[in-house]
């Protein structure tokens, strides 16, 4: 059980063999939520892989680092672990500082994406290892070895080498190497990554069982988002070294920063239209195309409070929140390209204007409806309640923020 606080973190890969930069920046580069590509900060000392990390993290606290790759989620892991230097800034583990402190006395147990499981060694071995480097009674090896193993339920391959196991069960196994040292941090880096869909779902349910039975702080790394909204308590959503946001999966879902926590947090990603803001007798509209729409009461409350000028702006709708209409009142033509059943719902993905726009049908509305299927080339009509508006503006940044 711990506290952790990163202050003003960095990690800076300096330049190999005295190679300097071809252009050095003294400042951070702005940032460009539709940007895709890796655009890590270059400065005369080198790469800055991550850039001024600020984070509290409770005792107890179940946090997810997210992003695509190379957005330095991983090297934060790793500097927390003491596996990667620190370049600048603080790392407290209870109010202890340990930014030159070393991986074997900070208290903190690690499981790899690789599973790292010594082959020769026994399940039963493997799992004991770090207890016989403590130089821990065989009776207390054995009782927590045991105790971890029913509680991962692996107790009856004990007996057996990694090679005869499932690759779940190997991480099982690398999870109960990790939680018989009884850490007060334990990191968790992408470990799901080499399951299949099935397994991976059956392994999130096993970790979340995990965290009710254990009383450790967790740090878990993942691309996945789904991994993140179901795992975490809060997640921080990182991009090219910078932490975007910094909140539950409900906040982070409903209350998106800028456009690239919009259209990264979400399955199927966000709509995104270019659209106008316009004010009218005191109230905040939104411009799209055929259609006019009111913003709910809680939108007009925060736009006002920031004052929020008239402006050309991006819109997000999710997915799920597009509905089919009836008529071309007040909504948008589009015309359907592909239609994915998926069960208990249809994912349309239709052609409105030229933009790609992506509608969530549920079947249940379809049959009420008397619609057996969407065809393509199909013509159809769409609109969405000011509820559902999300109102960015030309750089990015939520307005509502």
């Amino acid at each position: 059980m711990a506290s952790l606080s990163l202050k003003n973190v960095k990690k800076i890969y300096p330049h190999s063999g005295g190679e300097k930069p071809k252009k050095a920046k003294k400042e951070a580069a702005p940032i460009d939520p539709n940007e895709e590509k890796v655009n890590l900060q270059i400065t005369e000392q080198g790469v800055v892989a991550v850039q001024e990390f600020n984070l509290e993290i409770a005792d107890k606290e179940f946090i997810v680092l997210v992003g695509p790759s190379g957005c330095g989620k991983s090297t934060t892991l790793r500097m927390v672990a003491g596996l990667e230097t620190i370049s600048e800034g603080e790392l407290y583990i209870d109010d202890r500082l340990v930014n030159d402190v070393e991986p074997k006395d900070r208290d903190i147990a690690m499981v790899f994406q690789s599973y790292a499981l010594y082959p020769h060694m026994s399940v039963y071995e493997n799992m004991a290892f770090p207890l016989k480097l403590r130089k821990m009674s065989k009776e207390e090896i054995d009782k927590r070895v045991r105790a971890a193993a029913e509680t991962l339920d692996i107790t009856q391959y004990l007996e057996r080498k990694p090679k005869a196991l499932s690759g779940g069960q190997r991480q099982r196994v690398a999870i109960g190497r990790a939680i018989v040292r009884e850490p007060k941090v334990l990191l968790m880096d992408e470990p799901l990554s080499n399951l299949d869909a099935k397994l991976r779902n059956q392994m999130r349910a096993e970790i979340i069982k995990l965290r009710q039975q254990i009383d450790t702080t967790f740090i878990y790394v993942t691309h996945d988002q789904t991994e993140a909204m179901t795992l975490g308590d809060r997640i921080v959503i990182m991009k090219d070294g910078f932490i975007q946001q910094i909140g539950t999966p409900q906040e982070v879902y409903d209350h998106p920063a800028n456009l690239f926590v919009a259209g990264f947090i979400g399955m199927p990603q966000m709509n995104f239209f270019d659209a106008k803001l316009a004010k009218e007798d005191g109230k905040y509209f939104v411009y799209f195309d055929a259609m006019k729409i009111e913003l709910s009461e809680e939108k007009q409350a925060k736009l006002l409070a920031n004052g929020v000028e008239p402006q050309d702006i991006t819109l997000g709708v999710r997915p799920n929140h597009v509905r089919l209409s009836d008529s071309g009142e007040n909504a948008n033509r589009a015309t359907v390209d592909v239609s994915e059943m998926m069960g208990s719902e249809v994912h349309l993905h239709a052609n409105a204007g030229g933009k790609d726009v992506v509608i969530i049908v549920s079947t249940m509305k379809m049959i009420d409806r008397g619609i057996t299927g969407f065809k393509y080339g199909e013509e159809i009509f769409f609109d969405f309640g000011g509820n559902a508006c999300h109102v960015f503006d030309k750089n990015g940044n939520n307005l509502e923020k």
